[in-house]
């Protein structure tokens, strides 16, 4: 049997690969910015989900020099845009465990979202960065990429003296060998490939404390002193947060901070999020919140984005509210009545869809996931009552800790906490605010 090519994913349907689920990625990285060339050994650890003849990974571009399945070499073929299909020797049974080593080299690709954004392997001035969301860590190393599929990771760069390799997880080691600087990350939490990353630059490395988790933060020189005031609020943002929304998901926190042109956009990186030049106190909660709502609890599907952003997006009203700004109430009512765009963008954006249903891949990072999806949350605080829903909030980052959740099971377990009273109507919501088509006819 044949492990499908593709999980069928809503807009990606040919991300990821069935027939398997992977639990470590081991990843050997060799990093050259003057020649742009990577050259990577990816170990997987695997369970066979069903009996496999085959199977396929992911990898787009590179030069795939050697496949081995349990040690043994196995045959391999390329298709399509970036599958990598692997014949084992020796057929595997469902329930297996099995190791795949993939050894490559090339220059790895910038890829293109369908919303003209950038992601992939990005060279940079003095390096690269490697974003992935929502497909582009498949440009940099071979894997099951799709969120529903998290793992443990080990990854190990080398890149030039002088440089810095920065990636997800914990410092393990930093060592010097041939002229090269050798960085041992390892990620002990389970991951997304997405939210996987690699920094490799020239870094202005700061290692403090937010009460007893390390925070690593790395800082392009050019952005030290722009960036300097609100990095240093990390700590009591993360205070702040675990009181808001329980206990912090991963062993480490921190912040990336590149260049300006580097990527054009943050994201939510584990552990440490990226960001292209200082962030405003506001992002850095939207990105930090994520490591709760989407790093933690991470979307079965790429058409589930509004439970990462709607949350993230109320994430930062909420610090609003809290430390002297708007109230989420006023933010709510500017943005039903248009007002909260005059600034921004055409007040109407954020009624082009329903957050749950994006019309297409191109639009799932579009206003009403973010904004639209905030205000649904926000409804259901005024059925439920502040208790419930901050019960609810918290409730949901536990219960699906390091896991992965759709719309319907986040639906679910709001209907589960909430008392049933005749104002919290909470289908309502879903059929207005959730899955509706335009604006409702009451905030």
């Amino acid at each position: 049997m044949v492990g499908g090519a593709g999980v069928r994913d809503p807009y990606f349907p040919k991300s990821g690969n069935g027939g398997y689920d992977v639990t470590h990625y081991g990843l050997t990285l060799d990093y050259r910015p003057e020649a742009r060339r990577l050259v990577g050994e990816a170990r997987i650890e695997a369970r066979a989900e069903k009996d496999l003849s085959a199977f396929n990974v992911d990898l787009k571009g590179m030069k795939v020099e050697s496949v081995e399945v349990a040690g043994k070499p196995a045959r391999f073929n390329r298709s399509g845009d970036h599958e990598l299909t692997v014949r084992p020797r020796d057929d595997l049974d469902e329930g297996d465990v099995f190791a795949t080593v993939v050894r490559y080299s090339g220059v790895p690709e910038t890829i293109t979202d369908p919303d003209g954004s950038e992601e992939g392997w990005l060279p940079t001035e003095d390096g690269a960065l490697a974003l992935g969301e929502p497909t582009g860590s498949m440009a940099w190393f071979p894997g099951n990429h799709h969120p529903s599929d998290k793992a443990e990771y080990d990854i190990t760069i080398a890149v030039p003296e002088g440089l810095e390799a920065v990636s997800n997880g914990e410092l393990r080691g930093e060592r010097r060998d041939q002229g090269r600087a050798v960085f041992d990350w390892h990620v002990s939490e389970p991951m997304a490939s997405y939210v996987a990353m690699v920094a490799v630059g020239e870094f202005e490395i700061r290692r403090s404390e937010a009460g007893r988790l390390p925070v690593f933060v790395a800082v392009d020189p050019d952005q030290a002193a722009a960036s300097g005031e609100v990095l240093d609020r990390i700590p009591e943002i993360m205070e702040w947060a675990e009181r808001t929304f329980g206990p912090y998901p991963f062993s480490s926190t921190g912040a990336i901070v590149e260049r300006e042109d580097d990527s054009g956009y943050a994201l939510e990186t584990q552990n440490r999020p990226v960001f292209p030049g200082a962030p405003s106190v506001e992002l850095l909660v939207h990105e930090l919140v994520h490591q709760w709502y989407g790093n933690s609890v991470t979307p079965e599907s790429w058409r589930d984005m509004w439970l990462n952003e709607g949350f993230a997006t109320y994430a930062e009203w909420l610090w609003a509210e809290d430390h002297g700004g708007d109230s989420v109430q006023d933010v709510f009512d500017a943005l039903y009545e248009g007002d909260y765009y005059d600034r921004k963008e055409d007040g109407d954006a954020v009624w082009a869809f329903p957050p749950a249903r994006p019309p297409d891949a191109a639009r799932i990072s579009d206003s009403p996931v973010y904004e639209r999806g905030a205000m649904v949350l926000h409804k259901i605080r005024q059925a439920v009552g502040d208790e419930v829903f901050f019960d609810i909030l918290r409730g949901w980052a536990a219960t699906r800790r390091h896991g992965n959740a759709d719309t319907d099971d986040f639906t679910a377990y709001v209907e589960k906490m909430a008392p049933p009273t005749p104002d919290a109507d909470l289908r309502g919501i879903w059929e207005e605010w959730l899955y509706g088509d335009g604006r409702p006819d009451s905030p």
